[in-house]
């Protein structure tokens, strides 16, 4: 009997101990919808298909140009960011293409790396860039600019309206760039 209440004893203060384990940090997870898309709803120099999960919403505030505008997405509070503008010559075309580098390059201390996607349609006339920035805290992982090189530019950023944290966004990031790029494919300059 002494026996079995020393060894309950030894079993109880060794199984009583605090062994406390931190667990990882866990997100909430993310249901992507289903990719659909529908015609372009505007009269602007351009036209594209948009994400039905999308509202696009042309840009009024004091500062914006003719034809901006914005795709929401608020599903995932992200926005894609469009701006527009009309070429008036060689030099105005080398200046935005310089500006498009410059926003690129902005990310750069921020960014594990940058996969560049050329974007050449002779036939649409949609020449440009498509950039993936890499990164933890990267404000604006894809970025695009596309032109026809004489009359038409159009420049687009993807933001969320969260404190950056792209390892979390990742599969969110993915799939807008999806839908970035089904954009620049389906581009029609009016």
């Amino acid at each position: 009997m002494k026996y079995l209440l020393l060894v309950s004893l030894v079993i109880l203060s060794v199984s009583c101990r605090n062994n406390y384990s931190p667990k990882p940090r866990g997100y909430f997870r993310i249901d992507l919808p289903t990719k659909e898309f529908e015609a372009f709803p505007y009269a602007f120099p351009y036209s594209f298909e948009v994400p039905v999960y999308g509202d696009f919403i042309p840009d009024t505030r004091a500062l914006s140009q003719p034809y901006w505008a914005n795709i929401a997405f608020p599903d995932f509070n992200a926005y894609l960011h469009l701006t527009y503008k009309s070429i008036r010559s060689r030099q105005h075309l080398e200046s935005l293409l310089g500006d498009a580098h410059t926003f690129v390059s902005r990310h750069i201390p921020k960014a594990s790396g940058i996969e560049t996607e050329l974007i050449i349609d002779p036939h649409r006339r949609v020449f440009g860039q498509l950039f993936y920035i890499k990164g933890q805290d990267v404000a604006s992982s894809v970025q695009f600019f596309v032109t026809d090189s004489v009359e038409n530019f159009l420049r687009g950023s993807l933001y969320f309206n969260v404190v950056p944290n792209n390892d979390s966004l990742a599969p969110v990031i993915e799939f807008l760039r999806q839908d970035v790029q089904h954009l620049i494919h389906t581009l029609r300059w009016e």
